[in-house]
């Protein structure tokens, strides 16, 4: 049985940046998770983005295809989700519906007969995290002992390719049987951070020793009015290994008897070409070599099959 984990506690509203900032880094060294706490968004509209979410994946299925994936946006009913490679697995046992920028022209949106008030509560939801995550950058680079508008200075924050997905881990779906089902299989994320809200639902669990065997999972608690911020695999090359990666995560389903749960996550905001050249040197040049070539967002997201 897995026991649980408390992640450290990073306050956003702290006006001293250097003790949130050196707070930051030692999460991201030893956890590479930490709950985020005081980061402005009203947990009203949390709420409503949680209840537009159940409203959306409520409908049935017939509806919800209307809007399947297109440019990695739109729709993705259960198992079509896959993050374990093993041919012999089904897929993961969620649904989740995808949206990137706002002015791009790639968003799909419910009709608002079908679900008024829908788009405009999930794009303010969408614009206001965005906001959080960009203060965190400031937050990262100081952590990282560089100027903290090293992102702004850059131009990396005028267009940058922030994803979210609202996440349905359906407990009436799983079966009787004694095999682990999980919504999300063992993974890590391929961008530079995740913010994620929960319901309260259990399930999110983390290994910090991916590559011992056999692997360790702590369970992850919930923190009323807190994302769960974790770094993602950009974030391991571009700081030059600082950070490093060594755990994974994955979501365990509930039991059938447990309620299904809907989770509304604010995917990586990925960081574009000019900070991949740029950070990584800047870092290295701190540790005076090199882990990693210089890479850029979008031929990460081509690796990973998620360019438009």
């Amino acid at each position: 049985m897995a026991g649980a984990l408390q992640l450290p506690v990073v306050d956003l509203s702290s006006p001293d940046r250097f003790s949130t900032a050196n707070a930051i880094r030692q999460a991201c060294i030893e956890h590479g998770f930490f709950y985020l706490v005081n980061h402005g968004v009203d947990e009203e509209l949390v709420k409503k983005v949680f209840e537009q979410s159940r409203n959306f994946f409520s409908l049935p299925v017939e509806d919800k295809m209307k809007l399947v994936q297109r440019n990695h946006r739109g729709y993705a009913r259960l198992y079509t989700i896959k993050l374990d490679p093993n041919p012999s697995t089904k897929g993961d046992t969620r649904e989740a519906f995808y949206m990137g920028p706002l002015a791009d022209g790639h968003n799909q949106w419910p009709s608002e007969e079908d679900l008024p008030s829908w788009r405009s509560t999930v794009e303010t939801y969408y614009q206001k995290v965005a906001s959080v995550g960009t203060k965190l950058l400031s937050l990262i680079a100081l952590s990282l002992n560089l100027d903290e508008d090293l992102f702004e200075k850059l131009g990396a924050l005028n267009d940058p390719l922030a994803m979210m997905g609202l996440l349905h881990y359906p407990g009436d779906h799983l079966d009787s049987s004694n095999e682990e089902i999980y919504g999300a299989s063992a993974h890590s994320d391929f961008g530079m951070i995740t913010l994620l809200a929960t319901d309260g639902v259990p399930g999110l669990q983390i290994c910090r020793e991916k590559s011992e065997q056999p692997q360790v999972w702590e369970d992850v608690p919930s923190l009323s009015g807190a994302f769960i911020v974790n770094i993602g695999d950009m974030m391991e090359r571009w700081t030059n290994y600082q950070y490093c990666i060594e755990c994974c995560h994955r979501n365990k389903n509930a039991t059938p008897w447990r309620s299904s749960r809907t989770r509304a996550r604010t995917a990586s905001l990925n960081v574009w070409k000019p900070v991949a050249v740029n950070l990584v040197r800047q870092v290295g040049a701190v540790t005076h070599f090199h882990s990693y070539m210089q890479i850029s967002t979008d031929k990460v997201l081509r690796f990973h099959g998620r360019a438009s």
